[in-house]
């Protein structure tokens, strides 16, 4: 008899600690935290992804919300998200209240597509209140790394609302060449309209924009660029869903990896080659699973948090193949039409596919 080795899966949460609480608008903190040195490696991050954090619940044991870092992995040692409290944000207005200096929080890795593919790359940026978050991490990576111009065209109800006022000056008085902010407060000019925006945008209209804010605002954004006739290939748009479980109850739950699957299975079986950190690995896919599934069953490492297509972390490129998935979840028209899956709901058509994350 052969004994097999149970497949541990790796472990992906990591306890932070709180080393600061930064109040930056009457509604806003930003709460920057210290990685374990021996996961500093798993929590290396682009300008644009986001974190997942645990909370407890007293109903649920705890819950998983999602939010954007605002800190520059080129300039910034330490993991920042800055959260704004909502009318009926559980979690928001917990870490607002309760989150101090020293506390442990427990954290799922970066994750997210909402990232330019250069920092050289000229930028039209969109926020409205806490959307100003990733934006600020992506204007941040560009001017410090990059020759890439960036415009900003950030919504807030009125001055006291802009989250990271000050710092902006700074940055464009340190690259008036490179950087324009420009600032609406509905309480002076009311809430934008789309040929407000367009006009607003029409000097910047061959660059590619990225937009995070209330539904509404992008909304109206999008409707600005359609009018200047800017390719939706050239709009990108970070959302967020809640989750409907918890990832950290989840890997907690899950010690093991999903085993390979039967032999009688090999005819249903595709060959996958998976691009991922740098890495190429050749895996069987089985029909029967799917792609997060079928990399844990071989022992690759793969990012994913809700397993529900609701948080977007296991999103991935079909570079070739047939793919289908049976729920698009948080993907919207432009991130299929580019070749975006979602691993988590990704189940394989035909003999072979190619995949980078």
């Amino acid at each position: 008899m052969t004994t097999v080795a149970a497949r541990v899966a790796p472990p992906r949460s990591a306890s932070a600690r709180v080393s600061r609480v930064i109040d930056e608008t009457r509604h806003a903190k930003s709460i920057v935290f210290e990685v374990p040195a021996d996961r500093t490696h798993d929590f290396t991050y682009r300008p644009g992804q986001f974190l997942t954090l645990r909370i407890p619940s007293d109903t649920a044991g705890s819950v998983a919300r999602c939010y954007s870092l605002a800190s520059c992995p080129v300039s910034d040692d330490e993991l920042m998200v800055t959260v704004k409290r909502t009318a009926n944000g559980y979690g928001s207005n917990w870490l607002c209240d309760n989150v101090s200096e020293g506390d442990i929080v427990d954290l799922l890795p970066p994750s997210g597509v909402f990232t330019p593919t250069s920092a050289d790359e000229d930028l039209l940026l969109w926020g409205a209140g806490s959307g100003i978050t990733p934006l600020f991490s992506i204007l941040k990576s560009t001017l410090a790394t990059g020759s890439g111009q960036v415009a900003l065209v950030y919504a807030n109800n009125d001055a006291d609302s802009i989250i990271f006022d000050e710092q902006l000056r700074v940055l464009a008085a340190r690259h008036p060449n490179r950087l324009v902010v420009i600032h609406w407060l509905e309480s002076v000019r009311e809430r934008p309209t789309a040929d407000q925006l367009a006009r607003l945008a029409e000097p910047f209209a061959d660059r590619h924009s990225y937009i995070c804010g209330p539904a509404g605002f992008m909304a109206t954004v999008r409707d600005a660029m359609a009018s200047l006739g800017v390719p939706r290939s050239r709009v990108h748009a970070e959302v967020f869903a809640s989750l409907r479980g918890d990832p950290f109850a989840q890997r907690a739950s899950e010690p093991h990896a999903p085993e390979p699957a039967a032999e009688s299975d090999a005819l249903a079986t595709t060959t996958a080659q998976v691009d991922t950190d740098g890495d190429t690995h050749t895996i069987d896919w089985p029909r029967s699973q799917n792609l997060v599934e079928a990399m844990l069953a071989h022992g690759v490492d793969v990012p994913f948090s809700c397993r529900e297509g609701q948080c977007g972390t296991c999103a991935c490129v079909v570079v070739d193949g047939d793919v289908t998935m049976t729920d698009t979840g948080v993907l919207d028209e432009d991130d299929l039409e580019a070749g975006y899956v979602l691993a988590c709901q990704a189940r394989p058509n035909g003999d072979f596919a190619r995949i980078r994350f």
